[in-house]
Protein backbone atom coordinates (compact mmCIF):
# COMPACT_ATOMS: atom_id res chain seq x y z
CA UNK A 1 0.00 0.00 0.00
CA UNK A 2 2.97 2.74 0.74
CA UNK A 3 4.72 1.82 -2.32
CA UNK A 4 1.12 2.49 -4.30
CA UNK A 5 0.67 5.75 -2.52
CA UNK A 6 4.05 6.63 -3.36
CA UNK A 7 3.44 5.83 -6.66
CA UNK A 8 0.06 7.11 -6.90
CA UNK A 9 1.21 10.55 -5.06
CA UNK A 10 4.30 11.40 -7.65
CA UNK A 11 2.41 11.87 -10.74
CA UNK A 12 -0.53 13.45 -9.01
CA UNK A 13 1.73 16.09 -6.69
CA UNK A 14 4.74 16.75 -9.05
CA UNK A 15 2.64 19.02 -12.00
CA UNK A 16 0.86 21.25 -8.96
CA UNK A 17 4.27 23.32 -7.66
CA UNK A 18 4.84 24.13 -11.52
CA UNK A 19 1.59 25.44 -11.99
CA UNK A 20 1.80 27.03 -8.57
CA UNK A 21 5.10 28.59 -9.28
CA UNK A 22 4.14 29.56 -12.76
CA UNK A 23 1.23 31.33 -11.54
CA UNK A 24 3.68 33.13 -8.69
CA UNK A 25 6.00 33.54 -11.39
CA UNK A 26 2.89 35.32 -13.82
CA UNK A 27 1.62 37.67 -10.92
CA UNK A 28 4.71 39.06 -9.92
CA UNK A 29 5.74 39.73 -13.71
CA UNK A 30 2.35 41.55 -13.76
CA UNK A 31 3.64 43.51 -10.51
CA UNK A 32 6.67 44.11 -11.95
CA UNK A 33 5.22 45.27 -15.27
CA UNK A 34 2.51 47.74 -13.46
CA UNK A 35 4.75 49.15 -10.96
CA UNK A 36 7.05 50.19 -14.02
CA UNK A 37 4.33 51.39 -16.46
CA UNK A 38 2.98 53.67 -12.96
CA UNK A 39 -0.48 53.28 -13.98
CA UNK A 40 -1.62 56.22 -11.64
CA UNK A 41 0.39 58.52 -13.44
CA UNK A 42 -0.87 57.43 -16.76
CA UNK A 43 -4.62 57.46 -15.86
CA UNK A 44 -3.87 61.26 -14.14
CA UNK A 45 -2.37 62.50 -17.28
CA UNK A 46 -5.05 61.39 -19.41
CA UNK A 47 -7.59 63.06 -16.86
CA UNK A 48 -5.23 66.15 -16.78
CA UNK A 49 -5.26 65.87 -20.95
CA UNK A 50 -9.10 65.43 -20.81
CA UNK A 51 -9.48 68.83 -18.63
CA UNK A 52 -6.94 71.40 -20.91
CA UNK A 53 -9.30 70.37 -23.41
CA UNK A 54 -11.97 70.94 -21.87
CA UNK A 55 -10.75 73.93 -21.10
CA UNK A 56 -9.18 75.15 -24.60
CA UNK A 57 -13.23 74.21 -25.35
CA UNK A 58 -14.17 76.47 -22.92
CA UNK A 59 -11.90 79.28 -24.13
CA UNK A 60 -12.44 79.20 -27.80
CA UNK A 61 -16.54 79.43 -27.04
CA UNK A 62 -16.19 82.30 -24.22
CA UNK A 63 -14.07 84.10 -27.20
CA UNK A 64 -16.85 83.50 -29.78
CA UNK A 65 -19.68 84.97 -27.39
CA UNK A 66 -16.98 87.97 -26.62
CA UNK A 67 -16.88 88.32 -30.36
CA UNK A 68 -20.48 88.75 -30.71
CA UNK A 69 -20.98 90.97 -27.64
CA UNK A 70 -18.49 93.11 -29.03
CA UNK A 71 -20.32 93.14 -32.59
CA UNK A 72 -23.71 93.92 -30.66
CA UNK A 73 -21.86 96.90 -29.12
CA UNK A 74 -20.99 98.84 -32.00
CA UNK A 75 -24.23 98.47 -33.97
CA UNK A 76 -25.86 99.39 -30.53
CA UNK A 77 -23.74 102.46 -30.73
CA UNK A 78 -24.20 103.34 -34.46
CA UNK A 79 -27.62 103.03 -33.52
CA UNK A 80 -28.11 99.60 -35.99
CA UNK A 81 -30.64 96.86 -35.00
CA UNK A 82 -29.37 93.58 -33.25
CA UNK A 83 -30.20 90.69 -35.04
CA UNK A 84 -28.36 87.70 -32.67
CA UNK A 85 -30.38 85.29 -33.99
CA UNK A 86 -30.95 85.52 -37.55
CA UNK A 87 -28.03 86.75 -40.16
CA UNK A 88 -28.03 89.89 -41.77
CA UNK A 89 -30.07 90.27 -45.04
CA UNK A 90 -27.56 89.89 -48.16
CA UNK A 91 -30.08 91.59 -50.30
CA UNK A 92 -30.69 95.10 -50.21
CA UNK A 93 -34.38 96.29 -51.08
CA UNK A 94 -34.97 99.32 -53.01
CA UNK A 95 -36.34 101.28 -50.18
CA UNK A 96 -34.20 100.40 -47.88
CA UNK A 97 -31.37 101.98 -49.84
CA UNK A 98 -33.32 105.35 -50.80
CA UNK A 99 -33.84 105.32 -47.25
CA UNK A 100 -30.34 105.23 -46.26
CA UNK A 101 -28.79 106.94 -48.54
CA UNK A 102 -31.52 110.10 -47.97
CA UNK A 103 -30.13 109.78 -44.09
CA UNK A 104 -27.06 109.80 -45.04
CA UNK A 105 -27.23 112.92 -47.41
CA UNK A 106 -30.06 114.68 -45.92
CA UNK A 107 -30.35 114.15 -42.29
CA UNK A 108 -26.47 113.58 -41.36
CA UNK A 109 -26.13 117.37 -41.53
CA UNK A 110 -26.92 119.91 -39.06
CA UNK A 111 -26.18 122.60 -41.46
CA UNK A 112 -29.26 121.01 -43.44
CA UNK A 113 -31.84 122.30 -41.33
CA UNK A 114 -31.80 125.81 -43.33
CA UNK A 115 -33.02 123.60 -46.27
CA UNK A 116 -36.59 124.76 -45.68
CA UNK A 117 -36.18 128.15 -45.94
CA UNK A 118 -35.75 127.74 -49.58
CA UNK A 119 -39.24 126.20 -49.97
CA UNK A 120 -40.67 129.49 -47.66
CA UNK A 121 -39.16 131.78 -50.26
CA UNK A 122 -41.06 130.12 -53.25
CA UNK A 123 -44.15 130.40 -51.09
CA UNK A 124 -43.51 133.95 -49.86
CA UNK A 125 -42.52 135.41 -53.66
CA UNK A 126 -45.86 133.87 -54.78
CA UNK A 127 -48.08 134.99 -51.86
CA UNK A 128 -46.98 138.57 -50.32
CA UNK A 129 -44.19 138.94 -52.91
CA UNK A 130 -41.58 140.82 -50.54
CA UNK A 131 -38.31 141.05 -52.73
CA UNK A 132 -36.37 141.47 -49.68
CA UNK A 133 -37.58 138.98 -47.37
CA UNK A 134 -37.64 136.20 -50.81
CA UNK A 135 -34.25 137.18 -51.22
CA UNK A 136 -32.57 136.56 -47.57
CA UNK A 137 -34.97 133.55 -47.44
CA UNK A 138 -33.43 132.42 -50.79
CA UNK A 139 -29.77 133.14 -49.87
CA UNK A 140 -30.48 130.99 -46.61
CA UNK A 141 -31.97 128.52 -48.64
CA UNK A 142 -29.15 127.50 -50.98
CA UNK A 143 -26.58 127.86 -48.08
CA UNK A 144 -27.04 124.31 -47.13
CA UNK A 145 -27.59 123.17 -51.25
CA UNK A 146 -24.06 124.85 -52.25
CA UNK A 147 -22.27 122.47 -48.84
CA UNK A 148 -24.62 119.47 -50.41
CA UNK A 149 -23.26 119.97 -53.98
CA UNK A 150 -19.62 120.26 -52.87
CA UNK A 151 -20.15 116.58 -50.85
CA UNK A 152 -21.90 114.81 -53.73
CA UNK A 153 -18.61 115.79 -56.19
CA UNK A 154 -16.15 114.78 -53.24
CA UNK A 155 -18.50 111.00 -53.22
CA UNK A 156 -18.78 110.91 -56.82
CA UNK A 157 -14.53 111.73 -57.29
CA UNK A 158 -14.59 108.32 -55.15
CA UNK A 159 -15.52 106.46 -58.39
CA UNK A 160 -14.24 108.52 -60.77
CA UNK A 161 -9.98 108.60 -60.32
CA UNK A 162 -8.31 111.56 -60.06
CA UNK A 163 -7.91 112.81 -62.92
CA UNK A 164 -11.69 113.42 -63.51
CA UNK A 165 -12.31 114.21 -59.71
CA UNK A 166 -10.58 117.03 -60.33
CA UNK A 167 -12.35 117.99 -63.70
CA UNK A 168 -15.35 117.60 -61.07
CA UNK A 169 -13.95 119.59 -58.04
CA UNK A 170 -13.07 122.11 -60.76
CA UNK A 171 -16.42 122.16 -62.37
CA UNK A 172 -18.55 121.78 -59.05
CA UNK A 173 -16.40 123.40 -56.11
CA UNK A 174 -17.91 126.93 -57.82
CA UNK A 175 -21.13 125.14 -59.39
CA UNK A 176 -23.35 127.99 -57.18
CA UNK A 177 -21.57 130.72 -58.14
CA UNK A 178 -21.72 129.79 -62.08
CA UNK A 179 -25.43 129.35 -61.79
CA UNK A 180 -26.41 132.41 -60.03
CA UNK A 181 -24.13 134.13 -62.53
CA UNK A 182 -25.84 132.30 -65.53
CA UNK A 183 -29.30 133.70 -64.08
CA UNK A 184 -28.17 136.97 -63.86
CA UNK A 185 -26.44 136.57 -67.38
CA UNK A 186 -29.68 135.42 -68.44
CA UNK A 187 -31.36 138.55 -67.02
CA UNK A 188 -29.25 141.16 -68.87
CA UNK A 189 -27.55 141.53 -65.30
CA UNK A 190 -23.77 141.70 -66.67
CA UNK A 191 -23.04 143.94 -63.71
CA UNK A 192 -24.35 141.33 -60.53
CA UNK A 193 -21.93 138.74 -62.84
CA UNK A 194 -19.00 140.90 -62.59
CA UNK A 195 -19.56 141.55 -59.05
CA UNK A 196 -20.24 138.78 -57.33
CA UNK A 197 -17.42 136.54 -59.05
CA UNK A 198 -15.18 139.33 -57.95
CA UNK A 199 -17.03 139.37 -53.99
CA UNK A 200 -16.22 135.21 -53.98
CA UNK A 201 -12.61 135.98 -55.23
CA UNK A 202 -12.07 138.32 -52.53
CA UNK A 203 -14.09 136.45 -49.84
CA UNK A 204 -11.53 133.43 -50.14
CA UNK A 205 -8.60 135.20 -49.74
CA UNK A 206 -9.38 137.45 -47.41
CA UNK A 207 -11.93 136.15 -45.31
CA UNK A 208 -12.04 132.17 -45.64
CA UNK A 209 -7.84 132.21 -45.78
CA UNK A 210 -7.80 134.93 -42.81
CA UNK A 211 -10.45 132.78 -40.31
CA UNK A 212 -8.34 129.76 -41.18
CA UNK A 213 -4.83 131.60 -39.93
CA UNK A 214 -6.73 133.09 -37.08
CA UNK A 215 -8.44 130.13 -35.43
CA UNK A 216 -5.32 127.68 -36.66
CA UNK A 217 -2.73 130.21 -34.86
CA UNK A 218 -5.12 130.53 -31.83
CA UNK A 219 -4.94 126.35 -31.68
CA UNK A 220 -1.17 126.59 -32.37
CA UNK A 221 -0.16 129.80 -30.28
CA UNK A 222 3.28 128.65 -29.50
CA UNK A 223 4.90 128.14 -32.57
CA UNK A 224 4.17 129.55 -36.68
CA UNK A 225 1.96 126.84 -38.80
CA UNK A 226 4.04 125.75 -41.89
CA UNK A 227 2.53 125.20 -45.28
CA UNK A 228 4.68 124.52 -49.34
CA UNK A 229 5.92 127.90 -49.57
CA UNK A 230 6.51 126.40 -53.16
CA UNK A 231 2.79 125.41 -53.79
CA UNK A 232 1.69 129.00 -52.58
CA UNK A 233 3.91 130.90 -55.00
CA UNK A 234 2.55 129.23 -57.88
CA UNK A 235 -0.92 129.67 -56.73
CA UNK A 236 0.10 133.09 -56.50
CA UNK A 237 1.36 133.30 -60.06
CA UNK A 238 -2.14 132.11 -61.24
CA UNK A 239 -3.82 135.12 -59.25
CA UNK A 240 -1.88 137.83 -60.72
CA UNK A 241 -2.46 135.81 -63.98
CA UNK A 242 -5.98 136.45 -63.39
CA UNK A 243 -5.28 139.73 -62.32
CA UNK A 244 -3.54 140.40 -65.46
CA UNK A 245 -6.36 139.54 -67.75
CA UNK A 246 -9.11 141.51 -65.49
CA UNK A 247 -6.92 144.54 -65.28
CA UNK A 248 -5.87 145.17 -69.55
CA UNK A 249 -9.67 145.87 -70.37
CA UNK A 250 -10.35 148.11 -67.79
CA UNK A 251 -6.85 150.33 -68.68
CA UNK A 252 -7.82 150.26 -71.87
CA UNK A 253 -11.00 151.33 -71.54
CA UNK A 254 -9.82 154.50 -69.51
CA UNK A 255 -7.20 155.21 -71.45
CA UNK A 256 -9.25 155.60 -74.14
CA UNK A 257 -7.13 154.00 -76.51
CA UNK A 258 -9.35 151.45 -78.35
CA UNK A 259 -8.60 150.85 -81.77
CA UNK A 260 -12.55 149.94 -82.23
CA UNK A 261 -13.84 152.08 -79.83
CA UNK A 262 -17.03 150.00 -78.21
CA UNK A 263 -15.69 146.41 -79.79
CA UNK A 264 -11.88 146.39 -78.71
CA UNK A 265 -12.52 146.26 -75.13
CA UNK A 266 -15.05 143.34 -75.40
CA UNK A 267 -12.84 141.71 -78.27
CA UNK A 268 -9.63 141.27 -76.05
CA UNK A 269 -11.61 140.26 -73.18
CA UNK A 270 -13.13 137.05 -75.29
CA UNK A 271 -9.43 136.48 -76.05
CA UNK A 272 -8.27 136.92 -72.56
CA UNK A 273 -10.91 134.50 -71.41
CA UNK A 274 -10.26 131.59 -74.26
CA UNK A 275 -6.70 132.28 -73.03
CA UNK A 276 -7.05 132.25 -69.03
CA UNK A 277 -9.61 128.74 -69.50
CA UNK A 278 -6.41 126.93 -71.53
CA UNK A 279 -4.19 127.89 -68.57
CA UNK A 280 -6.33 127.05 -66.17
CA UNK A 281 -6.92 123.18 -68.19
CA UNK A 282 -2.54 123.92 -68.13
CA UNK A 283 -2.90 124.14 -64.66
CA UNK A 284 -5.04 121.13 -63.87
CA UNK A 285 -3.05 118.48 -65.76
CA UNK A 286 0.23 120.01 -63.93
CA UNK A 287 -1.94 119.46 -61.11
CA UNK A 288 -2.97 116.17 -61.19
CA UNK A 289 -0.48 114.39 -63.85
CA UNK A 290 3.05 115.97 -63.52
CA UNK A 291 3.35 117.20 -60.41
CA UNK A 292 0.55 114.60 -58.53
CA UNK A 293 3.12 114.28 -55.73
CA UNK A 294 2.84 117.50 -54.92
CA UNK A 295 -0.32 118.62 -55.18
CA UNK A 296 -2.01 115.43 -52.19
CA UNK A 297 -1.59 116.72 -48.91
CA UNK A 298 -4.82 115.51 -47.78
CA UNK A 299 -3.33 111.54 -49.01
CA UNK A 300 -0.05 111.82 -47.30
CA UNK A 301 -1.52 113.57 -44.36
CA UNK A 302 -4.38 110.75 -44.07
CA UNK A 303 -2.36 107.87 -44.48
CA UNK A 304 -0.10 109.16 -41.31
CA UNK A 305 -3.78 109.88 -39.33
CA UNK A 306 -5.25 107.00 -38.39
CA UNK A 307 -8.58 108.81 -37.66
CA UNK A 308 -9.29 109.88 -40.91
CA UNK A 309 -8.94 106.78 -42.45
CA UNK A 310 -12.66 105.86 -42.56
CA UNK A 311 -13.42 109.26 -44.92
CA UNK A 312 -11.26 107.59 -47.38
CA UNK A 313 -14.55 105.37 -48.19
CA UNK A 314 -17.22 106.64 -50.39
CA UNK A 315 -20.61 106.86 -48.12
CA UNK A 316 -22.81 106.53 -51.35
CA UNK A 317 -22.69 104.27 -54.69
CA UNK A 318 -21.97 106.07 -57.88
CA UNK A 319 -25.47 106.39 -59.51
CA UNK A 320 -26.34 107.58 -55.92
CA UNK A 321 -23.81 110.47 -56.15
CA UNK A 322 -24.67 111.32 -59.79
CA UNK A 323 -28.76 111.00 -58.55
CA UNK A 324 -27.98 113.73 -55.88
CA UNK A 325 -25.77 115.83 -58.04
CA UNK A 326 -28.37 116.18 -60.23
CA UNK A 327 -30.46 116.89 -57.72
CA UNK A 328 -28.83 119.66 -56.16
CA UNK A 329 -28.24 120.91 -58.86
CA UNK A 330 -32.08 121.50 -60.37
CA UNK A 331 -32.86 122.73 -56.39
CA UNK A 332 -30.29 125.20 -56.77
CA UNK A 333 -31.01 126.44 -60.11
CA UNK A 334 -34.74 127.21 -58.76
CA UNK A 335 -33.79 128.95 -55.84
CA UNK A 336 -31.29 131.26 -57.87
CA UNK A 337 -33.76 132.17 -60.58
CA UNK A 338 -35.79 133.88 -57.66
CA UNK A 339 -32.87 134.94 -55.80
CA UNK A 340 -31.46 137.00 -58.79
CA UNK A 341 -35.12 138.38 -59.44
CA UNK A 342 -35.17 139.83 -55.51
CA UNK A 343 -31.84 141.55 -55.94
CA UNK A 344 -32.60 145.07 -57.19
CA UNK A 345 -35.95 144.88 -55.16
CA UNK A 346 -34.06 144.18 -51.92
CA UNK A 347 -31.27 146.99 -52.62
CA UNK A 348 -34.11 149.04 -53.05
CA UNK A 349 -36.37 147.80 -49.60
CA UNK A 350 -33.09 148.04 -47.68
CA UNK A 351 -31.30 151.09 -48.87
CA UNK A 352 -28.42 148.91 -49.28
CA UNK A 353 -26.11 149.06 -52.82
CA UNK A 354 -26.11 146.43 -55.09
CA UNK A 355 -22.74 146.14 -55.37
CA UNK A 356 -22.74 145.46 -51.20
CA UNK A 357 -24.88 142.91 -52.00
CA UNK A 358 -23.55 141.40 -54.89
CA UNK A 359 -19.59 141.50 -53.29
CA UNK A 360 -20.56 140.83 -49.30
CA UNK A 361 -23.41 139.20 -49.26
CA UNK A 362 -23.96 136.70 -52.54
CA UNK A 363 -20.35 134.99 -51.57
CA UNK A 364 -21.56 134.02 -48.29
CA UNK A 365 -23.77 131.34 -49.91
CA UNK A 366 -21.27 130.20 -52.31
CA UNK A 367 -17.89 130.13 -49.85
CA UNK A 368 -20.03 128.48 -46.32
CA UNK A 369 -18.67 125.00 -47.21
CA UNK A 370 -15.25 126.65 -47.99
CA UNK A 371 -15.05 128.40 -45.16
CA UNK A 372 -16.25 125.64 -42.74
CA UNK A 373 -13.59 123.32 -44.37
CA UNK A 374 -10.77 125.58 -44.34
CA UNK A 375 -11.01 126.15 -40.39
CA UNK A 376 -11.73 122.82 -39.38
CA UNK A 377 -7.97 121.63 -41.50
CA UNK A 378 -6.09 124.70 -40.06
CA UNK A 379 -6.84 123.70 -36.23
CA UNK A 380 -5.46 120.11 -37.11
CA UNK A 381 -2.63 121.68 -38.31
CA UNK A 382 -3.10 121.00 -42.31
CA UNK A 383 -2.20 124.15 -43.45
CA UNK A 384 -1.43 123.11 -46.90
CA UNK A 385 -5.23 121.81 -46.97
CA UNK A 386 -6.43 125.37 -45.75
CA UNK A 387 -4.40 127.06 -48.56
CA UNK A 388 -5.38 124.60 -50.92
CA UNK A 389 -10.02 124.75 -50.17
CA UNK A 390 -9.08 128.79 -49.68
CA UNK A 391 -6.47 130.32 -52.38
CA UNK A 392 -7.80 127.04 -54.92
CA UNK A 393 -11.03 128.13 -54.85
CA UNK A 394 -10.57 131.88 -55.98
CA UNK A 395 -8.33 130.15 -58.42
CA UNK A 396 -10.80 128.42 -59.89
CA UNK A 397 -13.23 131.72 -59.85
CA UNK A 398 -10.61 133.88 -61.30
CA UNK A 399 -9.44 131.39 -63.91
CA UNK A 400 -11.98 128.99 -64.93
CA UNK A 401 -15.92 130.58 -63.62
CA UNK A 402 -14.89 134.30 -65.09
CA UNK A 403 -13.76 133.77 -68.18
CA UNK A 404 -16.63 130.46 -68.81
CA UNK A 405 -19.50 133.33 -67.99
CA UNK A 406 -17.68 135.43 -70.69
CA UNK A 407 -18.01 132.61 -73.36
CA UNK A 408 -21.09 131.88 -72.14
CA UNK A 409 -22.38 135.19 -72.53
CA UNK A 410 -21.11 135.74 -75.95
CA UNK A 411 -22.83 132.65 -76.74
CA UNK A 412 -25.89 133.99 -75.33
CA UNK A 413 -25.50 137.54 -76.86
CA UNK A 414 -24.97 139.40 -74.13
CA UNK A 415 -21.59 141.88 -74.14
CA UNK A 416 -20.01 139.99 -70.80
CA UNK A 417 -16.50 141.57 -70.44
CA UNK A 418 -13.58 141.86 -68.21
CA UNK A 419 -13.85 145.28 -67.21
CA UNK A 420 -14.63 145.19 -64.06
CA UNK A 421 -14.45 148.63 -63.84
CA UNK A 422 -11.64 150.96 -62.03
CA UNK A 423 -12.60 150.91 -58.29
CA UNK A 424 -13.43 146.66 -58.55
CA UNK A 425 -9.94 145.82 -60.22
CA UNK A 426 -7.86 148.27 -58.17
CA UNK A 427 -9.18 146.27 -55.35
CA UNK A 428 -8.78 142.91 -56.83
CA UNK A 429 -4.94 143.87 -57.25
CA UNK A 430 -4.27 145.27 -54.12
CA UNK A 431 -5.97 142.05 -52.62
CA UNK A 432 -3.85 139.90 -53.96
CA UNK A 433 -0.95 141.52 -53.63
CA UNK A 434 -1.50 141.52 -50.20
CA UNK A 435 -2.10 137.55 -50.03
CA UNK A 436 0.57 136.86 -52.06
CA UNK A 437 2.85 139.15 -49.78
CA UNK A 438 1.70 137.32 -46.31
CA UNK A 439 1.90 133.88 -47.67
CA UNK A 440 5.54 134.07 -49.50
CA UNK A 441 6.99 132.26 -46.40
CA UNK A 442 4.99 129.55 -46.00
CA UNK A 443 4.13 130.70 -42.10
CA UNK A 444 0.67 131.37 -40.85
CA UNK A 445 0.15 132.84 -37.40
CA UNK A 446 -3.11 134.34 -36.20
CA UNK A 447 -1.83 138.14 -36.25
CA UNK A 448 -1.72 137.27 -39.93
CA UNK A 449 -5.72 135.63 -40.18
CA UNK A 450 -6.70 138.98 -38.03
CA UNK A 451 -4.76 141.39 -40.66
CA UNK A 452 -6.56 139.47 -43.50
CA UNK A 453 -9.96 139.82 -41.50
CA UNK A 454 -9.25 143.30 -41.13
CA UNK A 455 -8.42 144.32 -44.50
CA UNK A 456 -11.86 142.22 -45.73
CA UNK A 457 -14.30 144.41 -43.28
CA UNK A 458 -12.27 147.58 -44.83
CA UNK A 459 -12.92 146.05 -48.27
CA UNK A 460 -17.09 145.67 -47.15
CA UNK A 461 -16.63 148.87 -46.27
CA UNK A 462 -15.66 150.11 -49.41
CA UNK A 463 -18.20 148.51 -51.37
CA UNK A 464 -21.20 150.10 -48.96
CA UNK A 465 -20.50 153.59 -49.63
CA UNK A 466 -19.16 152.68 -53.21
CA UNK A 467 -21.84 154.07 -55.74
CA UNK A 468 -21.67 152.10 -59.07
CA UNK A 469 -21.70 154.24 -61.81
CA UNK A 470 -23.20 150.98 -64.05
CA UNK A 471 -25.82 149.79 -61.14
CA UNK A 472 -27.79 147.17 -62.47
Amino acid sequence: MKSHTRSFSVPQVAPQPDAVSFLVVHVLVAREVMSHCNVPALIEAQVEMGSANEVEQKTLFKLEEDAKQAKEASLMEQGGSLSPTFPPHTTKSPKNTVLKSIRIVILSNKLNLLLPFGPLAILVHYMIDSKGWVFLLSLIGITPLAERLGYATEQLAFYTGPTVGGLLNATFGNVTELIISIFALKNGMIRVVQLTLLGSILSNMLLVLGCAFFCGGLVFHQKDQVFDKGLAVVNSGLLLMAVMGILFPAVLHYTHSEVHAGSSELALSRFSSCIMLIAYAAYLFFQLKSQSSSYSPLEEETNQNEEASSDEDPEISKWESIIWLSILTAWVSLLSGYLVDAIEGASVSWNIPIAFISVILLPIVGNAAEHAGAIMFAMKDKLDLSLGVAIGSSIQISMFAVPCCVVIGWMMGEQMDLNFQLFETAMLFITVIVVAFFIQEGTSNYFKGLMLILCYLIVAASFFVHEDPQQG
